[in-house]
């Protein structure tokens, strides 16, 4: 059994490019979201994660 590991200095620079605009794309995404959410949307959300989580909050 052989075991490859890897570091960010064997991608490309094209593809640590793309990687970091996702990220930038996708946390812009959420924060916007957030930020214009209904404060009742995010309580709902947050009440559903937790009981997904089988944490009691009843």
């Amino acid at each position: 059994m052989s075991i490859r590991t890897g570091t960010v200095a064997d991608l490309s620079a094209s593809t640590r490019l793309a990687v970091g605009i996702a990220a930038l794309f996708t946390g812009a995404f959420l924060i916007w979201g957030v930020g214009f959410a209904h404060s009742e949307a995010l309580h709902d959300t947050a009440h559903d994660v937790r009981h997904s989580y089988g944490f009691p909050c009843h």
